[in-house]
């Protein structure tokens, strides 16, 4: 692929390539909002680009236009009050565990949580606690939480007075927030869910249940990535009686900026208008599309996907063709070079096909019929279906129980020289920015050679330089 040293010329190549999105965001382009009339907007979207002039509102007081938008994304997911993140999820999980967390306390957090809840740890002087996800055996991707888990961290760890999970996961699969909502509630602890894949779960009963509808008393949503709004733009749901709404306004706007994007929540009023009068049709449109889909690649030779099992927000399509010798880097290259297909992203022998309310029928119909081309091809090359027990599993991460201090003083090394060391910056795999090894965890040789066989097989690591040296204590 040709490396471009202009966004926009970049940009402007991948236009013009007549490409399918199934990454982020959800919105899949312009025709999305054209089709409901927003042409205006889009002609003159600089326009919109506006500050707090008189009577445009202020996000951190609203009070007027912005209050209404805020208004509207609490009637349309029923809590008690929702704001307007303008960066992302990640600031709605950190103002929300600086709400929930006092310093020194404790997080009750998935090790597989997206490294903005690592640095709220920092950030708040919070120590964690960590919950590891169940392994879907059959698939070797990283599953839901246990409740049973949660409950027997809760009593072992006194300090702990919030917990942090994100469902669904990257994959789409979702934990039983409901039950661990009730366990959570049972002894008094906030429960904070990271919801960001999950915007569009409220919308349809065909998914799994939301986490506001499971009874969390916070949510965060990307609406960005499987919805309408612009890539940066978020919801925040509370709905609470433990935590205080004011302390939680009060560090929303201490990790937001003082110039909200008037385009970004323009955005996000678009959507909510868009959801409030076609949502239910473009769910049924959505939901459709894919199971004509899931219908049509069944018989395609070497390809399994995780499919519509239990648990699972099946707007996330996740393929493979181990069995055909083709890894997920591989996959994903052949889908962007010869097809025009993007994918979210690849891990081992996995592809992770992002969809959103964006995406049309002939977008699945290409990918599906990119998927059978390269299914033929693969076969009449000779390359032999391997049917065994063997699942041609995603790498997934070594654990890491112990936890140290975090380093003040801070030194590079070489990553093959940082074996027994304790980590200065994290290192994280990227997408899906859940970190490897985090500040205060001890480097060990499982990890290495773990980093060693992500960056061999193509996939982006970030926390190593260049020159492959990493951040540790000195």
């Amino acid at each position: 692929m040709q490396i471009s040293t202009s966004i926009y010329d970049f940009i402007t190549n991948y236009l013009e390539k007549d490409t399918v999105s199934f990454h982020m965001p959800g919105h899949k382009g312009s025709k999305f909002y054209q089709r409901f009339g927003y042409h205006d907007f889009l002609d003159r979207i600089m326009e919109f680009d506006i500050t707090e002039i008189p009577g445009a509102d202020n996000l951190f007081q609203a009070e007027s236009v912005i209050k209404g938008v805020q208004e509207q994304y609490a009637k349309l997911y029923g809590c008690k009050r929702s704001y307007i993140v303008i960066n992302g999820t990640s600031g709605g999980n950190i103002a929300a565990i600086l709400a929930s967390v006092n310093k020194g306390k404790q997080l009750l957090m998935a090790r597989n949580n997206h490294k903005s809840v690592f640095n709220a740890l920092s950030l708040g002087g919070i120590r964690p606690v960590y919950v590891y996800p169940e392994m879907i055996e059959e698939y070797g991707l990283s599953g839901s939480i246990s409740p049973l888990e949660i409950e027997r961290l809760i009593i072992e760890n006194p300090d702990v007075q919030a917990i942090m999970l994100t469902s669904p996961n990257y994959y789409g699969v979702c934990s039983d927030i409901e039950t661990i909502a009730d366990i959570a509630h049972k002894y008094k602890k906030v429960l904070i869910i990271d919801e960001a894949h999950g915007a569009h779960l409220h919308f349809s009963e065909f998914l799994p249940p939301s986490a506001i509808r499971s009874g969390a008393d916070i949510v965060i949503n990307s609406t960005h990535k499987t919805l309408g709004s612009f890539t940066q733009s978020a919801a925040l749901h509370y709905n609470s009686e433990l935590v205080d709404p004011y302390v939680l306004e009060d560090k929303l706007q201490c990790i937001q900026s003082t110039s909200p994007s008037y385009v970004l929540m323009t955005s996000m009023e678009i959507t909510a208008k868009i959801l409030e009068q076609h949502g239910q049709l473009l769910m049924n449109e959505w939901l459709n599309n894919l199971n004509t889909f899931f219908d049509r690649i069944k018989g395609i030779s070497g390809l399994r996907t995780t499919g519509k099992m239990e648990g699972l927000d099946w707007t996330k399509i996740n393929l493979t063709m181990g069995e055909l010798g083709i890894t997920g880097s591989a996959l994903d290259n052949i889908l962007i070079d010869d097809y025009n297909i993007y994918t979210e992203l690849f891990t081992g022998d996995w592809v992770m096909a992002l969809s959103g309310i964006g995406n049309t029928k002939d977008d699945f119909d290409r990918l599906a019929d990119a998927l059978e081309d390269i299914s033929r091809k693969a076969i009449a090359s000779g390359t032999k279906i391997q049917r065994t027990e063997k699942k041609g599993a995603a790498l997934t991460p070594p654990r890491q129980a112990v936890l140290f201090e975090i380093p003040v003083k801070l030194k590079r090394v070489k990553l093959e020289d940082s074996e027994g060391m304790i980590c200065g910056k994290s290192i994280i795999p990227y997408p899906p920015g859940i970190p490897l090894i985090s500040p205060g965890e001890r480097i060990d040789a499982d990890a290495i050679a773990y980093i060693k066989t992500l960056r061999e097989l193509g996939e982006r690591v970030i926390g190593i330089s260049e020159s492959g040296e990493v951040i540790v204590g000195e």
